[in-house]
């Protein structure tokens, strides 16, 4: 089978480990490398680019016409919104979702000293940073992963927060000074997971990857997103979730911020876990009600956080 992936390590990293546990082995399979509209303009800004799409739609394209036969994904990276014609066809078991710091002075989030500039692209890893340390700069830095680190070790910034998954699957958990608690820095949704997506009517692609496909993982991603999607957000708005599922049962806490670190709100709620999805969007809807609305609507109509 051809498996479309984007070309950074992490990506190539993710899909090598997909081919080689695909029926067959890695011999019998294929990575064709698509460049997508994030990877083209790596010096834009993602919120100023806009969010939806831009680490995907050029592959779902690929998929769609038949020039692969499937797709690895970060599933944070996906829409919440599924393409027509395409749907994910199984979810790999859960990396580390948490995010990671690395800091040049090897000190902790806490102990950071004031005016330590934190280099990410995302706004919700910046909202809950200024939560915590107000008194802390952040920058928006882009880049892969090997990129990112080096920028540290350059001494362009002081530390930065990066998905511990990332680490972990580039053997590079090592750099991290700290992986940082969920109770102060809550992942994005579907963080740590790995999303195979095929075409809807390819019944004999889907029988391949029906077996690397996890339920916990499942049920935990169907409730993050399924409470992203509810409160009409993309991988850009400044939005934490995380779902545990385990023996049946069903755990979700979430985060709704502005990027200047206030305000804030962070619920959480509980259910089986074979009603994740009423469960996350029951959430959404609670946070909504809480002033969750009122923060997301100011990000959205922000100049500088479109």
């Amino acid at each position: 089978m051809r498996i479309g992936t984007r070309g950074s390590a992490l990506a190539l990293a993710q899909s090598e480990h997909v081919r080689a546990s695909l029926p067959g082995g890695e011999r019998e399979h294929r990575l064709l490398i698509i460049k997508t509209a994030g990877d083209l303009q790596p010096h834009l800004s993602l919120t100023r680019m806009g969010g939806k799409g831009l680490f995907t739609k050029e592959i779902e394209e690929a998929l769609l016409r038949g020039d692969i036969d499937l797709a690895v994904h970060s599933l944070k990276d996906l829409p919440t919104e599924e393409r027509p014609g395409l749907k994910i066809g199984a979810l790999l078991p859960r990396e580390d979702p948490r995010d990671a710091l690395i800091s040049r002075s090897k000190l902790p989030l806490d102990k950071l000293p004031a005016g330590a500039t934190i280099g990410t692209s995302s706004l919700r890893r910046r909202s809950q940073i200024l939560a915590r340390r107000p008194d802390l700069k952040v920058e928006d830095m882009r880049g892969n992963v090997p990129t990112r680190i080096a920028r540290v070790e350059e001494g362009r910034f002081d530390a930065i927060v990066i998905a511990a998954a990332g680490l972990l699957r580039l053997k590079l958990i090592d750099r991290a000074t700290e992986i940082i608690d969920e109770a102060i820095m809550l992942p994005a949704p579907g963080q740590g997971v790995m999303a195979i997506q095929i075409r809807s009517n390819d019944k004999a692609t889907e029988e391949a990857v029906r077996t690397l496909h996890d339920d916990d993982a499942n049920a935990e991603a169907t409730a993050e997103r399924a409470l992203l999607q509810e409160l009409g957000g993309g991988c850009m708005v400044p939005v934490g979730a995380r779902a545990t599922a385990k023996g049946g049962s069903l755990q979700l806490v979430a985060f709704v911020g502005h990027p200047s670190g206030r305000p804030s709100i962070r619920l959480s709620a509980a259910g089986e876990a074979s009603a994740a999805e009423a469960v996350g969007r029951a959430l959404a809807a609670l946070m909504l009600g809480q002033g969750a609305r009122r923060i997301l609507e100011e990000v959205r109509s922000s100049e500088r956080f479109p």
